[in-house]
């Protein structure tokens, strides 16, 4: 299946202080981006800038803070920075005064560890001309020819751009359809939207709307309704439709309307398939019955929002999960890129969010400490399906893609 990303491509910055990235980053974007100074450690916190790059498209480029930072901080700007490289599609790695060890190494080994491409690139070569022997010995060590690069240097500025191109695989920034395979031109979908306390005011929430969009980039015609109105909906056309997609948390409500012959999913379940390691979800889900007293679940969201009564991962789950268990179940909720609360292994299983606002890279770095130690994985629409009992129902329309 295509790798999905509703995403800029992310460009990301890594070295240490004082290597200039910050001034790489203005000369990229065009714009006094980021603050620039003889000064080390002006960058402290990553800085993002997006921006339509000649010939590659849309892309996000992102600043990071040395990975050398010895200030009483410096321990977090370098975990932050680290966090950053986990997640972006291409990463700049700046080098100088003829310079390339450990610090340098561990950016290359993560790289090689997440299979991220990467960009050695020789900066400030007007205050020190780098040796081409040494360079071609790079060269032939990191398998990728080093670039050499001096502020104001616009040739060399042009060459980078064209490396950048060359290693943006087109995927990475082309939006993949949340339908593809399930909906053809021509069919007819019903998507059930419950409005509620958690809705944001005069909008659909974003997964809605990016799988409305989905529909009418293939072809297809949609309709939209709220619960109470679903089963008027389906009487009204002469023919049932194709698929029913609904939100996770009225699954057992819908369930009930929908013929079983119609085929059934959830927003969240397409954002799963689309983004995460669907294969762990469904394997993960099952560790929610083995769930028992004094067990703690971590509930990943990657975002941050404003929480109400009706919040799905501060309130909803953590019910359905104790009332699942029979027991009352510790739930920690971290939003974002926050620090976890405590080890990843204390956790009897981890739920994370559909992900709408993150890419697949950012979800799956997110993820890979508990798949690395054994945590069993799942997402908020299979962990919903599973607990309503309708989970087999809700994959169905999945197993000849992804299962």
């Amino acid at each position: 299946m295509p790798i999905a990303s509703y995403n800029k491509t992310r460009i990301g910055l890594f070295g240490r202080r004082n290597r200039g990235k910050s001034t790489l980053l203005n000369a990229l974007t065009g714009q006094q981006v980021a603050i620039i100074s003889p000064e080390a450690g002006t960058t402290t916190d990553p800085v993002r800038k997006s921006m339509e790059l000649l010939g590659v498209g849309p892309v996000v480029f992102v600043d990071t803070a040395g990975i050398d930072d010895t200030t009483h901080l410096g321990s977090q700007r370098i975990a932050a920075t680290m966090r950053e490289l986990a997640e972006v599609n291409l990463a700049i790695i700046l080098f100088s005064d003829g310079v390339f060890d450990r610090n340098e190494e561990r950016l290359v080994e993560q790289c090689n560890d997440t299979s991220t491409p990467f960009i050695l690139l020789h900066s400030l070569s007007d205050r020190y001309n780098p040796d081409s022997a040494w360079l071609n010995d790079l060269a032939e060590r990191y398998h990728t020819t080093p670039l050499v690069y001096s502020n104001g240097d616009a040739d060399a500025l042009r060459i980078l751009i064209e490396r950048i191109g060359d290693l943006v695989v087109e995927c990475s920034h082309r939006q993949f359809n949340l339908l593809d395979g399930l909906v053809h031109q021509g069919d007819h979908i019903i998507l059930c939207c419950p409005i509620d306390g958690a809705a944001p005011a005069g909008r659909l929430i974003l997964p809605q709307v990016q799988v409305l969009r989905a529909a009418l980039d293939i072809h297809a015609t949609a309709s939209v309704c709220q619960p109470s109105e679903l089963k008027n909906a389906l009487l009204s056309f002469s023919h049932p439709p194709n698929l029913v997609i609904t939100d996770s948390q009225v699954f057992d409500q819908v369930a009930a309307v929908v013929p079983s012959s119609v085929p059934l999913t959830s927003f969240s379940l397409l954002l799963a398939r689309a983004k995460g390691p669907f294969a762990h979800y469904i394997e993960g889900v099952k560790a929610i019955d083995r769930l028992k007293a004094g067990d703690r679940v971590l509930i990943l969201e990657s975002c941050t929002h404003n929480v109400s009564c009706d919040d799905i991962g501060r309130v909803k789950l953590p019910c359905l999960l104790s009332k699942h268990a029979n027991a009352q179940i510790q739930c920690d909720v971290v939003a974002g890129s926050m620090n976890l609360l405590r080890p990843i292994t204390d956790y009897a299983v981890v739920i994370q969010c559909g992900g709408c606002v993150a890419t697949p890279r950012q979800i799956r770095a997110r993820l890979a400490p508990a798949i690395a130690a054994g945590v069993p994985i799942t997402n908020y629409g299979i962990a919903l399906a599973h607990l309503a009992g309708i989970l087999p129902r809700a994959i169905k329309i999945f197993e000849k893609q992804c299962l």
